[in-house]
């Protein structure tokens, strides 16, 4: 089972009150409900590829109106095959529709009204129902976090966006092969909305794998710079054993003293030693305690007297 899959199976086993699941409902179906008229007049059609899913709706239409849903199976004949669960309602059309407040006397409509969610909770129920319609998770293991809910409808986008905004969790809109895609990218923000949905084992989930990615990533972005400081330092004490090279080639015409003489000798014994470990080298061999800045110092003085050798080479 994919993540996503996990959360929705997650979020169709929690127990809604009734004025909960009705918003819940309503989302979805104009997710991936329709409306269709034949010679007996108005039913409603419900699909999906998840099983769970389509069980559910059968569920909440069946106990909320007491009707008798049909659920038919297709099967995709194209891509990957997969069985589509289809749901029909043909008593109550109009009444349904009437609750769910997508028929109204001013005719059908395709996204849900603000009174609809008005409270905290409503809004819940509401943003849970659109992730069970056409939301989908990125795997926390993977390279990248996000989460996206789709509609063919903008006005819908923008009510997902201001119902997102509600409790704290920022998102964009994109345009995706004429749906619009709302997209939440920020790895704890995707908690939030695991939160609110009730999903409490996909969230456990989600951090755990969240944590330990940020883990080796951190461990990572130390080892690069461990690295980088390496290099950095194994560049430098190349340079510095040429400057030493041209003093002791000129050193008939330099008057070098002890201390920078001692800083010479420790160099070229160990040439890719950092400025603490050469230090510690004097210490050892010479019995002075020098700081960092000292030896930088001592090494700069190295650079400045043979920059004058090398400017009189031809």
């Amino acid at each position: 089972m994919s993540f996503t899959a996990d959360v929705k199976y997650q979020i169709c086993q929690e127990e809604l009150e009734q004025s909960d699941a009705k918003v819940q409902l309503c989302a979805l179906f104009l997710m991936k409900g329709s409306v269709h008229i034949n010679w007996q007049g108005m039913y409603l059609s419900f699909q999906s590829e998840n099983a769970t899913i389509a069980k559910y709706v059968f569920r909440l239409f069946k106990s909320m109106y007491q009707v008798n849903p049909r659920l038919s199976i297709l099967k995709k004949m194209q891509l990957k095959k997969n069985n589509i669960y289809r749901i029909q309602v043909y008593e109550k059309a109009n009444e349904i529709l009437e609750d769910l407040q997508i028929l109204t006397e001013t005719g059908l409509h395709t996204y849900p009204s603000m009174k609809m969610i008005r409270s905290d909770k409503k809004a819940r129920a509401f943003l849970s129902g659109c992730f069970l319609g056409s939301g989908s998770i990125n795997d926390p293991k993977t390279t990248n976090y996000h989460l996206e809910m789709s509609t063919t409808d903008e006005n819908f986008a923008n009510v997902i966006v201001k119902a997102l905004e509600r409790f704290y969790i920022p998102s964009k809109i994109t345009v995706r092969k004429n749906n619009y895609v709302v997209y939440v990218k920020a790895g704890e923000k995707i908690e939030d909305f695991l939160r609110l949905c009730n999903a409490s084992k996909a969230l456990m989930d989600f951090v755990e794998a969240r944590s330990l990615r940020d883990f080796y990533n951190s461990m990572s972005r130390l080892d690069n710079c461990a690295l980088a400081n390496e290099v950095k330092t194994i560049k430098a004490g190349k340079k510095q054993l040429k400057y030493i090279e041209i003093l002791e080639q000129n050193k008939n015409k330099v008057k070098i003293n002890e201390k920078i003489q001692r800083v010479m000798e420790i160099r070229k014994k160990f040439p890719e030693a950092s400025l603490n470990e050469l230090c510690d080298e004097v210490y050892l061999a010479y019995g002075e305690v020098i700081s960092k800045s000292g030896m930088k110092h001592r090494l700069n003085k190295i650079k400045e007297m043979a920059m004058e050798f090398m400017e009189e080479e031809p």
